[in-house]
């Protein structure tokens, strides 16, 4: 007869039922606005949307998501509660570096560079990899290796010519002040 079939209850095409109680309800409300990362934000939305009893389709229409995602994100409900949406499982990429950190480290201990370039330089010269001043810098800052802020020491002022000017100074300019 007919060549379509019912979606399977794994499908995100299947309705997922959910029951709130309005203290979930409100604390969706809260989180959706108040919490810092913009992803678990928008978890929160959906959940709302959903808890306000709208279709799926409008959800994903108004969340700017996709099925597969909202269903996805109704799951972590599911199994984790309002906590399990705030799990972010992104890792990231580890940099190369970071089998070089112990080593570079050292070296800097021993010999601090004066700047980014140089410790580009230097970490090109012992690890082989090149990276720009900018990644240089975060990845000495991961090791624990701080910028140093130096400054000038002014010379000594022995001259006699220079003992002279300032015995002068002293003479015209601040003995009159102080009587």
């Amino acid at each position: 007869m007919a060549d379509w079939e019912y979606p399977s209850t794994d499908s995100p095409t299947c309705m997922i039922k959910i029951d709130f109680t309005a203290e979930e309800i409100q604390h969706l409300n809260y989180e959706r606005y108040h919490h810092p990362h913009p992803r678990v934000q928008r978890r929160m939305e959906v959940l709302y949307l959903k808890s306000q009893g709208l279709p799926h389709a409008q959800i994903c229409q108004l969340c700017q998501i996709s099925r597969p995602t909202l269903a996805k994100t109704l799951r972590l409900y599911q199994q984790g509660g309002i906590e399990g949406l705030k799990t972010l499982e992104y890792k990231g990429q580890s940099s190369s570096l970071n089998a070089h950190s112990d080593s570079v480290r050292a070296y800097f201990e021993q010999h601090p560079p004066r700047t980014s370039a140089e410790a580009q330089a230097v970490i090109e010269q012992l690890t082989g990899i090149k990276r720009s001043p900018t990644q240089i810098k975060a990845f000495l800052k991961r090791i624990g290796c701080r910028s140093r802020k130096v400054g000038y020491v002014p010379g000594k002022s022995s001259l006699p010519e220079k003992i002279e000017e300032q015995e002068q100074f002293r003479q015209t300019r601040l003995e009159p002040l102080s009587r």
